[in-house]
């Protein structure tokens, strides 16, 4: 597991949460319901990954025709709302990762859909090389006034593991245009997805 399945970090909140959220509008007695999810969610937290592979094997029990969780969760992450990977300080600097990083994440869930286009894949390469850039400007800019020295540290330390899976993402797509492996593509967007989380994470812990 760990940095290297992103999926499986965004599983539970990608898929199950909303998923139970909706049977709730449904049902009379929605506490039923209310249990199963806080169980998930308990089992998640205490087992990162649980979800995933739990869905992951029920997928393959009753021979679903689908080979992998990555394209569907990467289609989901523009679409679901978080509040845990939101900032709530007002002050400009703040609010502007909230948007870099949405951003970033936003054109990251169209690659499925754009992929099969060479032109407008290209054009939406560019636009993440940007959107990468910019969130980072704007991480050096938090960085310098987190208040704690481990603090700093700390997102300087997740600062560098983005900018390494965002290097892994660029070499993937170069391997994309080779061998022409789309879910390769797929997974490598979750990571940097994962990543870009993990950095809201870590201001929310930090300076909130």
């Amino acid at each position: 597991m760990g940095d290297d399945s992103p999926v499986i970090s965004s599983a539970y909140p990608i898929i199950i949460k909303p998923a139970f959220d909706k049977v709730n509008q449904s049902v009379k007695e929605p506490k039923a319901s209310d249990d199963v999810r806080d169980a998930f969610s308990k089992v998640e937290s205490a087992y990162p990954g649980w979800t995933h592979d739990f869905l992951s094997q029920l997928i393959r029990a009753v021979e679903l025709p689908v080979v992998s969780l990555n394209e569907p969760v990467l289609r989901l992450e523009a679409s679901v709302e978080n509040e845990g990977l939101r900032i709530n300080r007002s002050d400009d600097i703040f609010q502007d990762l909230n948007k870099k990083s949405a951003n970033l994440k936003r054109i990251l869930s169209r690659i499925p859909d754009e992929i099969t286009d060479r032109r407008t894949f290209l054009e939406t390469i560019k636009e993440i090389a940007s959107a990468i850039k910019k969130l980072l400007d704007c991480v050096h800019q938090v960085t310098e006034i987190i208040p704690s020295d481990s603090g700093r540290q700390t997102l300087e330390q997740r600062k560098k593991e983005f900018v390494k899976f965002s290097k892994r993402f660029s070499n993937t797509l170069k391997d994309f245009f080779k061998d022409g492996q789309a879910n390769a593509v797929f997974y490598s967007a979750n990571c940097l997805i994962n990543q870009t989380n993990l950095i809201v994470q870590t201001v929310k812990e930090k300076c909130e």
